[in-house]
């Protein structure tokens, strides 16, 4: 029933209305009461609405955050699964120590090349594993790496280093370092390889190019040898045969009766063909041995080799040495004599130069030729493309007599060759021996 009517049927009973009105206040002050009550609570609810939503949102996030972060924990083991996977099966050595140089890491293939598990190895000294007397330099080394701040290096540069294995046996090896700052911590790592077996087959080949120096050594001076028998065969024997031919042919010119022309005219042709041969058989011998070389020496020789030269070709030529101070032995002057011929004919095909200088200069180090002309330049990719061998033969006996060739295009205009060898050692030699001739 609604209030109102309530109130229309307790006004018409009177009995009811005094009680009536009673419970009408206290309905009125209950409803007042509870009113306030009502507001309060509905701010109150509001708020536990509020805080529940707010909890509600912390807990997503959380949740949230928590499997990025168990994401993100598991990448990284994943990448530390995978950094150890590649450390643990690659092929060279990899060793890292801390600042105290205690070793922190040691993967497999270290343990194959020091003879020593990780186990035995970790905790340790990297000492252990350098051969004794290297190693207060190499923690110097390190120490001074350290402070250059540089990231990676290679080591050993200038000199071979060594490790030692588990069972003393020393080994060579190639080595990098670089260092990483981690957590506070310094770390260095070093990548290094066993280079035994390089080493084994650079020897060997090493030994191979001696051996074939040595052999080219001995071919170029039985050669000489060959040559020198060769040039006094056609010097003493040849041109003394056609000198007396030459005087039979003026004999038998002198007895003709004067007027025979014809007989005349074709001995003095003899005569003139017997010179020509003479000259000829001069020329071949002294080319193939010229005897100012074994008479005078090396520098008399280079000189009449420069005025043949200018003779045919017009160049300008030009010899600066020291005649007193080079007195050379075999096989030094045949061969540094062949080196500069070779060069002057090489001037004189390709060049087109206009002038060449030779120069030698000695001291108790080394003998440096040089022979320098002003034409249009060593071409290295035509040299190589038309297979000079003359360049080669020039590097080839260099290096027979232990010393080195260089040859190159000036920027100035022309070629330099330059011709380095060891000089005191012949000197010596020829004290011991003598001068003489080679083979």
């Amino acid at each position: 029933m609604a209030t109102q009517d309530i109130l229309r049927t307790a006004l018409r009973r009177p009995i009811l209305t005094a009680g009536i009105g009673l419970i009408i206040i206290l309905l009125s002050t209950t409803v007042i009461i509870f009113a306030g009550w009502q507001h309060d609570l509905w701010w109150f609810g509001a708020g536990a609405a509020a805080l529940a939503a707010l909890i509600a949102l912390g807990m997503l996030l959380w949740l949230g955050q928590r499997r990025i972060d168990d994401a993100l924990a598991g990448q990284v083991r994943n990448d530390a699964a995978r950094l150890q996977g590649i450390i643990e099966s690659a092929m060279d050595a990899i060793v890292t120590v801390d600042e105290k140089q205690d070793i922190v890491l040691f993967n497999a293939a270290a343990e194959k090349v020091f003879g020593c598990s990780a186990a035995a190895a970790i905790g340790g000294p990297l000492d252990r594993f350098i051969p004794e007397r290297f190693r207060a330099a190499h923690r110097g080394h390190i120490e001074k790496f350290g402070a250059t701040g540089t990231t990676t290096r290679m080591m050993g540069a200038r000199l071979a280093l060594f490790g030692v294995r588990a069972d003393g046996t020393e080994f060579p090896i190639d080595a990098s370092i670089s260092q990483l700052v981690t957590e506070g911590r310094k770390l260095y790592t070093v990548i290094l390889r066993d280079i035994t077996a390089r080493r084994r087959a650079e020897d060997a080949v090493e030994r191979s190019h001696q051996e074939l120096r040595e052999l080219s050594a001995a071919m170029h001076e039985v050669r000489e040898a060959e040559r020198l028998r060769v040039a006094r065969e056609l010097h003493d024997e040849l041109a003394q045969w056609l000198t007396a031919l030459k005087m039979d042919i003026s004999w038998l010119a002198s007895r003709l009766p004067q007027e025979h022309a014809q007989l005349h005219a074709r001995t003095d042709r003899m005569k003139g063909v017997v010179d020509t041969t003479v000259a000829a058989v001069r020329r071949i011998a002294a080319d193939l041995r010229p005897v100012m070389l074994d008479d005078l020496g090396l520098v008399p020789a280079l000189e009449h080799l420069l005025h043949e030269l200018s003779q045919r070709t017009g160049i300008v030529v030009s010899l600066d040495a020291e005649e007193a101070g080079i007195e050379l032995g075999e096989p030094a002057a045949s061969s540094l004599y062949r080196m500069a011929q070779e060069a002057l004919t090489n001037v004189a095909r390709h060049a087109e130069a206009k002038e060449v200088q030779v120069a030698i200069a000695v001291d108790d180090a080394r003998l440096v030729l040089t022979v320098r002309d002003n034409g249009k330049g060593y071409d290295a990719e035509a040299a190589a493309r038309r297979k000079s061998y003359g360049v080669l033969g020039i590097r080839e006996r260099a290096r027979t007599l232990g010393g080195d060739a260089r040859i190159e295009r000036l920027e100035s205009g022309g070629t330099l060759v330059e011709i380095v060898i060891p000089g005191g050692r012949y000197r010596r030699r020829e004290a011991a021996h003598g001068t003489g001739t080679a083979g």
